[in-house]
């Protein structure tokens, strides 16, 4: 009874708050309710638009053709919030991110506080920068069990250029990979880093490292390896390049005379970045445009993969010379965006295209003479998929975020299997999150914190600028076994019915 009467009262107060600052709490009092992200600021950007105007112009129409869609997803959205998270925390952004990341753990005895990273995009006005912030827990009075995650930032880094994509290391993830509008990849200690101020006109952060390679500019494809100090990139050179860290994780922060990287800004000269730098261990060649992700088998520093606008999906092994040792031609039927590698089984690998679909694909099925099929193609999105992960708590379950302004949970054991209560729903969905009114550009699976994501989002389309950031966990109704979820609901059946039955 107890229960029940808190779940009537908690519900009451969710639904009372505004969609654009909106704290959710736990619908059963045993979860962890999150409140509102402090302002972080960010801007707008996109994924690049290729050279074919055709084709720049028909994406657009798609974006725009669907626009009523996401506003009517996103009205229904606001109103199950109670019923579909266990937490969820979102913020209005200044300036939109391309990327984010979760970061360490913080060993603190007051509190529990985890590191995420962003990328602030700006319009010159003020400098881009890499922003280290902290998610700390707060416990809350009423309940010691439960937490409010409470986002502050901590850290500034003025970047030289945009950021188009961060990676951590796994080994140490204070160590972070960013990708800008240059050849070079640069890394960053955030811990030694020195906190800046970002006004106009403030020289950049001096970066710890570069890793230099390419010929060309590598603006998304970035990989960090599992198992060693590696780093993966790709770029319009249409090469793939990987680098060992292993004996320069120590020189972060020192004084160096290697040579410096010259990174193109809009709108500002060139600036010569002084620091040490690093050449490549391999540089692989096969594909015929730019490449646009890459992804390191889990269990391999040696064997990684690679998409690019070329559609196809190559699989290299640094053992076996510079050339792919499979190639799948026509991958999917446009440019491919996206690419991850299965953390659970190393034979599956998981593709996200400008053709509103995503794909995967078991190694063991492909061949040598560039033929393979997918073990199933999931169609669910109605723009082009920006990002796919798998889910380091389930096997089975990966995401994907598209310019649609969704963000699906997917689950490939449920393909092929019969649901009454969701008959229209694609194949394999298990969660659609319609918190984002614009698209999506990028997300990230909190390893530290079971089925907890990251997701940022570009409001160009919907707001003409802007971003937002959201926090949130579903419902551990959805993804839990069906005999305990039943289990559970039985002894709220009564309350459940009554809440059902209102208009």
């Amino acid at each position: 009874k107890k229960k029940g009467e808190e779940r009537k009262r908690r519900k009451k107060e969710m639904e009372s708050e505004e969609a654009d600052s909106v704290q959710v709490q736990a619908t059963r009092p045993r979860r962890v309710p999150r409140t509102p992200v402090t302002a972080i600021v960010l801007k707008k950007r996109v994924r690049k638009p290729k050279n074919n105007e055709d084709s720049h112009q028909s994406t657009f129409s798609k974006v725009e053709s669907h626009k009523a869609t996401v506003e009517d997803k996103h009205a229904q959205w606001k109103t199950l919030l109670p019923v579909l998270y266990d937490s969820f925390a979102n913020h209005t952004l200044v300036w939109p991110s391309l990327s984010c990341r979760w970061g360490p753990k913080l060993e603190q005895a007051a509190s529990k506080t985890q590191r995420l990273y962003l990328s602030e995009q700006t319009n010159g006005s003020v400098p881009n920068t890499l922003v280290v912030a902290n998610c700390e827990a707060v416990n809350r009075q009423l309940n010691e069990e439960a937490y409010s995650p409470l986002v502050k930032k901590f850290k500034t880094i003025i970047h030289p250029g945009e950021i188009n994509r961060i990676r951590e290391l796994p080994q140490n993830s204070k160590i972070v990979a960013t990708h800008t509008d240059s050849p070079d990849v640069l890394i960053w200690d955030t811990e030694t880093q020195p906190d800046r101020h970002a006004v106009f006109g403030a020289p950049h952060s001096r970066p710890d490292l570069l890793l230099t390679g390419h010929q060309d500019n590598a603006e998304f494809a970035l990989a960090m390896c599992s198992t060693e100090p590696f780093v993966l990139s790709g770029g319009k050179d249409k090469s793939v390049v990987l680098w060992s860290i292993q004996d320069h994780i120590t020189m972060a922060g020192t004084d160096s005379k290697s040579p410096g990287s010259s990174f193109k800004q809009t709108g500002a000269s060139n600036n010569k970045i002084s620091g040490p730098s690093v050449g490549p261990r391999g540089v692989y060649h096969g594909h015929e445009n730019t490449v646009e992700d890459v992804a390191f088998c889990p269990s391999s520093a040696q064997e990684f993969c690679s998409v690019g606008d070329d559609s196809c999906l190559m699989l290299w092994d640094a053992r076996n010379g510079t050339g792919p040792t499979m190639k799948v031609e026509k991958a999917h039927d446009a440019d491919l965006h996206s690419v991850d590698w299965n953390p659970h089984d190393n034979n599956l690998i998981l593709t996200g295209s400008a053709d509103d679909t995503v794909r995967v694909f078991d190694r063991r099925n492909l061949t040598a003479n560039g033929v393979g099929s997918p073990v199933y193609t999931f169609e669910g999105h109605k723009a082009a998929v920006l990002c796919v992960q798998w889910s380091p708590d389930k096997s089975s379950v990966f995401g994907s975020s598209a310019e649609d302004g969704l963000l699906n949970i997917w689950d490939y054991d449920r393909v092929g299997k019969k649901f009454e209560r969701a008959p229209k729903s694609p194949a394999g969905l298990l969660f659609q999150h319609a918190g984002h009114r614009d698209k999506v550009v990028d997300f990230h699976w909190n390893v530290l914190d079971p089925w907890t994501i990251v997701s940022v989002s570009d409001n160009c389309e919907s707001s003409g600028g802007g971003g937002t950031l959201q926090i949130w966990q579903m419902s551990d109704l959805i993804y839990r076994p069906e005999d305990e979820v039943f289990t559970e609901l039985e002894k709220f059946k009564s309350h459940v019915f009554t809440c059902t039955s209102k208009p």
